[in-house]
């Protein structure tokens, strides 16, 4: 069976189901380009301006920072860095609020694939429904094997149809929004790791610029 054959054999429900099909090629083109970028590149970048700032070369990593800023973790970390001496606290909110900033971003068009994914078996099965009922409108019990007959294959040409499109349609997107919400919830726990060690060297200089301080008052 041809795609047209099969379209037509589908019934009305075929055509948003070719558009959720399309949309959702679409939207899952743009997901994985976006994860690629972000998982080939931000453990380099991040290890780099960690080992920056250890070296007490501040500029050095804003530098970095600033020349990757697509990548969420760069963006979470200019927040707190360009702030101008702010405390241990001040510096843990600013990680935190950017960090929230960003899982919207992260988080792009898991409703849309939510509403495919649901919406999607309900076409085929209202499919179903409409091919149901063009095959009892067409059977007449005195014409069995007559003229009639075709309408009735056609109603369940048309049910079967339309119910295998819909979850084919569901289950190629629930795979891939499965797989983005797997990225999604590892890059939450790589922000909050690595957010944690800037934090931690953070503190530490702060206390030993405060230890320098109360020296030179002595």
């Amino acid at each position: 069976m041809g795609i047209s054959e099969l379209f037509s054999a589908g019934g009305v429900v075929m055509l948003p189901l070719l558009a959720f099909s399309v949309v959702a090629i679409a939207l899952i083109i743009e997901r994985l380009r976006f994860w690629y970028r972000i998982n080939s590149r931000q453990s380099r970048v991040v290890r780099e301006v960690l080992n920056l700032y250890r070296l007490e070369n501040v500029v050095g990593a804003l530098d970095k920072l600033q020349k990757n800023a697509d990548l969420p973790i760069a963006r979470v970390f200019l927040a707190a860095l360009q702030l101008e001496e702010p405390t241990p606290e001040e510096f843990r909110l600013a990680l935190e609020s950017e960090a929230q900033a960003e899982i919207p971003i992260l988080k792009r068009f898991s409703n849309l694939f939510d509403t495919i994914i649901s919406l999607s078996p309900l076409l085929g099965l209202l499919g179903t429904v409409l091919g149901l009922i063009t095959s009892f409108a067409s059977l007449n019990l005195g014409d069995i094997g007559g003229t009639k007959t075709p309408g009735v294959v056609s109603g369940i040409s048309e049910a079967l149809v339309s119910t295998a499109s819909g979850l084919i349609v569901a289950i190629f997107v629930l795979l891939f929004a499965n797989t983005f919400r797997g990225f999604y919830q590892r890059q939450i726990a790589f922000l909050q790791e690595y957010g944690g060690q800037l934090e931690l060297l953070y503190r530490r200089r702060y206390e030993r610029g405060g230890e320098k301080s109360y020296a030179a008052t002595r």
